[in-house]
């Protein structure tokens, strides 16, 4: 999945919004630090989830301050820690903004091998681009909710289900989808760490 990404626009810190406070020449460490920050601002801090506006702005955040930004500030992260698990988010919505077509394609030939994981992500049957795009962004919308670890597994569970599919497509590139299923297995690790309140 990175490497079909490998085109995203890097625009240069700081961004206009979440990332103005960051020097364009910021230390690795204290760049992750940052990086760390704003995650938690961005889940724990306080804020309105009925606030439409910034509901949109967390939605949009990896479309307005580029994917090359976010990576900056947490591809690095663990992916047990919210920084970790927010970079696993904004990717994997960039992915399926970028091919909504093949993201359907592959949800598709996965949900026959994991039933369970297809009734939680919670994705409409016949799952096409729509109904992926829909998915995808209402589980980052889950951000800024009160249930982090849901939002969690349901992107771990729409992760799953895409890289099985691939994984079962003519063709198929076995490499990335393993990767895809990690990213699951990560999302999902995150999400149990949530629930126990060890998600640092």
């Amino acid at each position: 999945m990175t490497e079909r990404m490998s085109g995203y626009r890097r625009p240069s810190l700081p961004g206009p919004q979440v990332f103005e406070a960051q020097a364009e020449d910021a230390d690795p460490a204290e760049l992750a630090a940052a990086g760390h920050r704003i995650a938690h601002l961005l889940v724990r801090g306080p804020h309105d989830e009925t606030d439409a506006g910034f509901v949109t702005r967390v939605l949009h955040l990896a479309d307005e301050e580029g994917l090359g930004v976010i990576a900056d500030l947490w591809s690095h992260a663990a992916p047990d820690t919210v920084a970790g698990a927010l970079w696993r988010l904004y990717l994997l919505r960039t992915w399926v903004h970028g091919e909504p077509e093949e993201a359907a394609r592959e949800f598709a030939a996965g949900k026959a091998y994991a039933p369970v994981h297809e009734v939680l992500a919670g994705v409409v049957d016949p799952p096409g681009p729509d109904e992926v795009l829909m998915l995808v962004d209402t589980v980052v919308r889950g951000i800024v909710g009160e249930d982090f670890d849901v939002t969690l597994d349901r992107a771990a569970a729409f992760a799953h289900i895409v890289g099985v599919g691939r994984a079962q497509l003519e063709h198929c590139d076995a490499a990335s989808a393993a990767r895809i299923v990690d990213m699951a297995t990560h999302l999902r690790r995150a999400a149990s760490l949530e629930r126990q309140g060890t998600l640092h």
